[in-house]
């Protein structure tokens, strides 16, 4: 890779590039020089045009790429679906890895007649990944989602410079935009479709642990922090973050919320936005896809609709335009993207229709109402396996319905026969397309990317993983740990107090008999022993698990513990022994009537809730290193027979008396002088 002189800048009034020579970074493009600035020459036929310029705005750029562009370019560029590196297993699939994934091109496709998600048949078979060389050289797409979890950050970065040298070497030269789901998190949900968990980056705590923290320094903290991890290995784009609101217990995505509550809400994603785009978008930003517009929280009994059964979005509390305001925050905070989720709105003013189709809810509100000027990113396959509401309609008019609606881009099929098809057969939609593939071009030459797509593969190693930023996601773990009960203020514990700690997660329906994880290892302040009888507390960390997101089906959502992965009888009978300290890790705002109640609370001396973390963290906050000062993003129902009767779209703090048991906000610190 060579690279002219100097760096790229901004003007800070007017967003243009100023006459700064930026760094150049290229493998086949030759360079033109004009006046003394070097230029890349992305289509090769020897002069300076317009959208190689990098001194004029990123919108005359792409004024002028868009008229240099074929209908199959064009098309390509408003489809994102999978690309994996060699040896990357699919998304979902239950073989997993067998070989190392190294940084060769995975030229194999995926292609399904079955809905990836549920299994059922589709109306045509999809293309859910492609192979990179067909992906880029014969369907000109130029934007992949990128799932990796096992690949060193060194790995990553090799890859991604071996894509965008292809893409650099086809046609006009366009770089690659790579788009990945959530990859810092401490997080038990739906891994590969909904997030990764990725070897080597910094961890912190799930994003309702974010919001758990009530810190958006904090939060904005993490976002410049993971920035640039992803920076380093070339990821450019986040299928995130989730400004849905978390108000229906029973979903089962509320984990990936910062919480029920909108203002909060809205404050932690403007937070999150600007750490990862900063205040508009440059060649340092990670651009956001906020997401689900225009709230999917407030599903029907929990149901998500990834599903037809749970394909209706209801707001029995009139509570839509509340839902509305953590976007309403991200679109002020700059986010890139949105994303509509694949749910109707049952008995609203809209027509009941799935979101990428509802022009009421996009155009109208979206873009007229709010403001919003970004690229309309459809979930992941809205056209052939959740077309919820438009069901009778072809494929070709479900297309042209959506693009008439506002969507710009196209998730879930690598495969643009049915987009060109449709657009031979209405040229009318035309506009559209220009309209999208503009919006999306802008985005590309606002990241930099046409001056230099590639990355540092020497140093990735150096920043993914930086202790700098492994420190602050251990701070975050323990500034997200809510203390909810102190009795007698019997924590922090004693020094040398003999504890029994013990983690129980068990696996949603292949439930092992007996206790969790015994945690016999020495940790500074306390001595842990192996079994209860030798303690004088019990430490025990539930981690309950709703039914997984994937495979799922229509009967009723539980939460409280016995649905949920977690043996009643044997956590009773281990309290009974000796005073415990009970911490619930609430991935989702279960009901623990089961083992804290009114014949039972006695045995507890605290009780804490924790959000995805380390043990080291939450043993920090037990043992006094750190006063707790965490608060409780969402309520918490006493029990499921209260669920059962909630408005989905309610706040808990909302649905009135006797329906808490912990509530939004609820948090305490330790007595002055308990702490160390």
């Amino acid at each position: 890779m060579l690279h002219a002189c100097g760096q790229s800048s901004t003007d800070p009034e007017t967003g243009t590039e100023k006459t700064t020579q930026p760094r150049l970074g290229y493998r086949s493009a030759k360079l033109v020089e004009v006046n003394g600035l070097r230029f890349k020459n992305l289509n090769r036929n020897g002069q300076l045009d317009k959208y190689e310029d990098w001194r004029l705005t990123p919108a005359e750029r792409s004024k002028d790429l868009l008229g240099r562009m074929s209908v199959e370019e064009k098309v390509g560029m408003m489809l994102i679906a999978d690309m994996r590196m060699q040896n990357e297993s699919f998304m979902l699939e239950s073989s997993g890895q067998s070989k190392p994934i190294t940084s060769g091109f995975n030229e194999e496709d995926v292609v399904s007649g079955k809905n990836q998600f549920t299994g059922e048949p589709l109306p045509i078979k999809v293309m859910s990944a492609v192979g990179t060389t067909k992906g880029i050289v014969k369907h000109k797409m130029r934007h992949f989602i990128w799932r990796t979890t096992t690949a060193p950050a060194d790995t990553m970065a090799r890859w991604a410079n071996k894509v965008q040298a292809l893409a650099e070497s086809d046609s006009l030269g366009i770089p690659v935009l790579f788009a990945s789901n959530p990859r810092n998190h401490i997080t038990s949900g739906a891994l590969g479709a909904t997030g990764s968990t990725t070897i080597g980056f910094s961890k912190w705590p799930a994003e309702i642990g974010l919001g758990a923290m009530a810190d958006s320094a904090m939060i904005h903290r993490f976002g410049d922090m993971a920035r640039q991890e992803w920076l380093a290995v070339g990821i450019r784009k986040g299928y995130m973050y989730m400004a849905d609101l978390a108000t229906e217990p029973r979903w089962q995505r509320v984990e990936g919320t910062f919480g029920e509550d909108p203002a909060h809400v809205a404050q932690s994603i403007a937070a999150i936005t600007l750490g990862f785009q900063g205040p508009r978008l440059n060649h340092e930003s990670v651009a956001m896809t906020t997401k689900h517009y225009p709230g999917g929280g407030s599903t029907n009994e929990g149901f998500d609709p990834h599903y037809r059964y749970g394909r209706f979005a209801v707001f029995p509390g009139g509570q839509l335009e509340e839902n509305m305001l953590p976007f309403k925050a991200a679109i002020q905070a700059g986010t890139s993207s949105i994303m509509p989720y694949y749910s109707l709105p049952k008995d609203t003013r809209f027509e009941e229709v799935a979101y990428a189709y509802n022009k009421g809810l996009l155009r109208d509100v979206l873009r007229g109402q709010l403001g919003f000027k970004g690229i309309i990113n459809s979930d992941t396959g809205p056209i052939e396996s959740m077309p919820w509401g438009v069901e009778e309609l072809s494929i070709e008019q479900r297309y042209v319905k959506a693009l008439d609606a506002g969507t710009n881009m196209f998730a879930g099929n690598a495969d643009p026969t049915p987009l060109l098809e449709t657009l031979k057969a209405h040229p009318e939609a035309m506009q559209f397309v220009d309209e999208s593939v503009l919006l999306l071009l802008v985005e590309l030459f606002q990241l930099g990317l046409f001056e230099n797509p590639y990355v540092d593969e020497e140093k990735a190693g150096e920043v993914v993983g930086r202790q700098e930023f492994v420190d602050a996601g251990k701070e975050a773990q323990r500034k997200s740990v809510v203390l909810l009960r102190n009795e007698k203020n019997a924590l922090p514990l004693a020094r040398d107090t003999k504890v029994y700690f013990e983690e129980y997660a068990k696996n949603y329906g292949k439930m092992t008999p007996g206790p969790g994880k015994v945690h016999t290892q020495q940790y500074e302040g306390l001595t842990f022993v192996s079994t209860p009888e030798e303690a004088d507390v019990i430490l025990l960390w539930v981690k309950p698990t709703i039914r997984p997101l994937f495979p799922s089906d229509a009967s009723p959502l539980r939460v409280n513990l016995s649905n949920c992965a977690v043996d009643v009888q044997y956590v009773n009978a281990l309290t009974a022994k000796k005073p415990t300290v009970l911490v619930i890790n609430y991935a989702n705002p279960f009901a623990i009537n089961e083992v804290y109640n009114d014949q039972t609370s006695n045995r507890f001396i605290g009780v804490m809730a924790t959000f995805g973390l380390e043990p080291e963290a939450l043993l920090d906050v037990v043992s006094g290193k750190f006063n707790p000062t965490g608060k409780m993003p969402f309520t918490t129902p006493v029990n499921q027979q209260v669920v059962e009767k909630n408005m989905e779209d309610l706040p808990g703090y909302k649905e009135g008396e006797g329906y808490a048991l912990f509530t939004f906000g609820e948090g305490l610190g330790y007595m002055p002088g308990r702490a160390e």
